[in-house]
């Protein structure tokens, strides 16, 4: 997030400490036992589930509902776990209601799914409080991993191998583990520092070291790293930031979202965190959402988001686009961007409307102009400093198989790579995948 020049719209102490607690207050509070009981009774324990089949990390859901049903929940916590060393951060940030709980039998019976994401919180939270990891190393083999970025991607994948004997060393740009899930997720959906908790647990595994500030370039390099090591695991993330590519964009207090909420997560007081009174944000994904629904929990007057295409193209959930009205955010869809006006600091953005038709999403020449003493840029982020050599498709670093690169020794895994989708669940499926054909490989090439 650029760091300029605030105007007077731009304040911080909008709203008093209490109500800011409030504000940021767990979105979806925990299941007690009693509720858990109760919610793994509406599962039907299906043969062929269809919501096994939905999750990217194909836990087996019904099973682990079935464990909850009979007072197992630290054991329903293992089989997801299994599945997804980060099923924690994933009850809580996952899209369920557009992956298990939209496919789920009751969903389609009743318009009312099964709660898969909070009671899959409710069994790892259970274990979690047990401070006790409850997997071993096996017997070291012998190799070493390098893993690039300490996101969710990387993380699986980290511990994955180390479960599996190898020894990891974690290098990421940043000074604290956690990646997305630390510096890019709405603080109402992991309160009280669980990503850092999380990350602390899962390192009980042993046989991980992290290293931070240590960034991919000039002083450690792709080449460097696959001679130093037997494998190696880039998770990058997505670092760019897309061009909003409207007049006057460049002018001050108009930031990427990302930046937002970023400097959000790490705000030891958010009194102190500045907000304006009118706030854009052009997009339609869970970033967009995220950086609006908090703009106006910080005490923004008037909070709108605009996106270029109609409701049902949004890629924020119709879950998030109900918590975003509800929270007062105003959505306004079929608009793109034209300039940003203001003496130096945005104040103004022109809007046009557009349409969908056989030549694609177009302008209708039809305007209107939004008051904005802050914007923010919610519209994809990129590829940044690919290392060289490595395959590229689509702005991403391409990959076959299990995350295999062009370059040998190297595999790749989560938003960085053309894998699959930008989620958490699908990152942490994809370092897992790959640890384990990384693991394959070194003992094909031992044995």
């Amino acid at each position: 997030m650029s760091h300029s020049p605030r105007t007077p719209g731009i304040v911080s102490e909008r709203l008093s400490p209490d109500e800011l607690a409030r504000n940021f207050e767990d979105l979806h509070a925990p299941y007690d036992g009693h509720e858990a009981m109760v919610a793994a009774d509406r599962c039907y324990f299906c043969h062929d589930a269809p919501c096994i089949t939905a999750c990217p990390t194909t836990i087996d859901i019904p099973l682990f509902i079935r464990q909850i049903q009979t007072g197992q929940p630290e054991g329903a916590a293992k089989t997801i776990f299994d599945q997804n060393i980060l099923g924690g951060m994933c009850a809580r940030v996952c899209p369920t209601e557009t992956l298990c709980e939209d496919a789920c039998v009751r969903e389609a019976a009743e318009g009312k799914p099964v709660e898969i994401g909070r009671l899959q919180r409710f069994a790892t939270d259970a274990l979690m409080a047990k401070g006790v990891h409850p997997y071993e190393r096996a017997a070291s083999t012998g190799k070493k991993i390098a893993v690039v970025g300490a996101g969710p991607a990387g993380l699986a994948c980290a511990h994955r191998a180390a479960m599996l004997g190898h020894d990891v060393v974690v290098y990421d740009a940043r000074p604290k583990p956690g990646g997305l899930n630390e510096y890019g997720i709405a603080s109402y959906k992991t309160v009280g520092g669980f990503a850092q908790a999380e990350v602390a647990w899962l390192l009980q595994i042993g046989g991980i070291e992290m290293r931070h500030d240590q960034k991919l370039g000039s002083a450690m390099t792709l080449d460097t790293l696959t001679s130093e090591y037997d494998a190696v695991f880039l998770g990058l993330g997505l670092g760019g930031v897309n061009s909003l590519g409207a007049d006057g964009a460049d002018k001050d207090n108009v930031d990427d979202a990302v930046g937002f909420i970023a400097d959000l997560r790490q705000a030891g007081d958010l009194t102190k965190l500045p907000v304006g009174r009118n706030v854009v944000v052009i997009g339609g994904g869970m970033t967009a959402v995220d950086a609006a629904v908090q703009s106006k929990l910080l005490g923004a007057d008037d909070v709108t988001i605009v996106y270029r295409r109609g409701r049902d193209a949004m890629p924020a959930s119709g879950f998030e686009q109900d918590l975003a009205a509800s929270k007062g955010v105003r959505l306004v869809f079929n608009a793109q961007p034209k300039a940003v006006y203001g003496n130096g600091t945005v104040c103004e953005i022109e809007f046009e409307y557009t349409e969908s038709g056989a030549a694609g999403l177009t302008g209708t020449g039809e305007t209107f102009r939004l008051p904005a003493d802050q914007a923010f840029m919610a519209i994809g982020q990129t590829l940044a400093d690919a290392p060289d050599g490595l395959t590229l498709e689509r702005g991403k670093i391409a990959v076959d198989g299990a995350g295999k690169t062009s370059v040998a020794k190297v595999w790749a895994g989560g938003d960085c790579a053309t894998g699959g989708d930008d989620l958490t669940v699908t990152a942490v499926a994809e370092g897992r995948d790959a640890a384990e054909d990384i693991h394959n490989e070194l003992m094909q090439s031992a044995g």
